[in-house]
């Protein structure tokens, strides 16, 4: 049994900040809404290790960690680089809290992502034209029938597309998994040219909207994921949100034209205030996500459960 810790930015909350998007809800990440733990097997160099992550001190406090089994030291730096960025937990929201106010009191900016990139992507594809339900049992599936930690982009490439489809009920996203996966794999993706802050914007959009099977929603999501707010990615939930929270009508082409205007003063994080008022109407639906049970809870977020105020 391995403990690490982790030192985050003074005013990192694990229990604000872990539930925060809706990706702390898909396998193979388990929150524990009595302890306030996250816990997560990851893919290790000496095979996976299944890590319970929690901040009992509370709020801007040391991170702990504790591992099912003992790790090398190589390992222990390899989680510790995996969960910081899922957690996001140097992530500085100043600026965000400087262009839209509203946040600054509970402290809401970071949003909960994968250990990798390479998750991400898969995870939004996942998500894509399916109910929140349908993208639940996709994520269990991969986990359960090729690993338990996340498939490796290895070892979604080598899968066949009908298999993949049969046992994980991918549906019609079969074949573009296994292309991005192989793309990964093969080592066609510059991670770090896209993770670095000095690409532009611009240039990340285009070479993701390349990719196959990512549209201008998909490339949108990857992009706040990489820590890149500028653009929205809208669909019906966007839509639904717009008539209800914020009193738009008209037809669904209209009312996302609308959302771009009402978005566009915040600029550089237009996504990140999208999002929070998106969260804060779940929150004031449901509860604080805190408090979210993924097999109760965070299984509703279907507009049959959300389409009232």
């Amino acid at each position: 049994m391995s403990r690490l810790t982790l030192n985050p930015l003074p005013d990192y909350d694990l229990s604000r900040d872990v539930p925060s998007y809706g990706y702390f809800l898909l396998a193979p990440n388990r929150w524990d809404p009595e302890t306030r733990a996250l816990i997560r097997p990851l893919q290790l160099e000496g095979g996976v290790a299944t890590l319970t992550v929690a901040q009992p001190s509370g709020a801007g406090t040391t991170i702990r960690i504790g591992a099912d089994r003992s790790l090398s030291r190589a390992e222990i730096n390899q989680a510790k680089r995996l969960l910081s960025r899922s957690l996001r937990v140097d992530e500085d929201i100043a600026d965000f809290h400087r262009v839209d106010p509203r946040w600054k009191r509970s402290g809401r900016g970071r949003l909960f992502r994968s250990p990798t990139l390479f998750e991400d992507v898969i995870r939004t594809v996942t998500n894509c034209n399916i109910t929140w339900p349908g993208t639940i049992l996709i994520n269990e599936r991969l986990c359960e029938v090729i690993n338990p930690a996340f498939p490796t982009p290895h070892q979604l490439a080598r899968r066949k597309p009908a298999s993949l489809r049969a046992r994980c009920k991918v549906g019609y996203r079969d074949q573009r998994i296994v292309d991005l996966a192989g793309m990964f794999a093969r080592g066609e993706v510059d991670v770090d040219r896209l993770e670095d802050p000095a690409t532009p914007d611009d240039e990340v959009e285009k070479t993701l909207l390349a990719w196959p099977g990512i549209g201008p929603y998909a490339a949108a999501n990857i992009m706040q994921l990489l820590g890149r707010y500028s653009r929205l990615a809208l669909d019906t939930e966007s839509v639904r949100h717009a008539k209800v929270v914020l009193g738009m009508n008209g037809s669904s082409n209209h009312i996302m034209k609308r959302l771009a205007a009402h978005y566009e003063p915040f600029g550089a994080h237009k996504f990140r205030s999208y999002w929070f008022e998106l969260w804060d109407f779940y929150e004031q639906k449901k509860g604080p996500a805190h408090t979210w049970h993924p097999r109760t809870t965070g299984r509703q977020f279907t507009r049959a459960h959300l389409q009232t105020a």
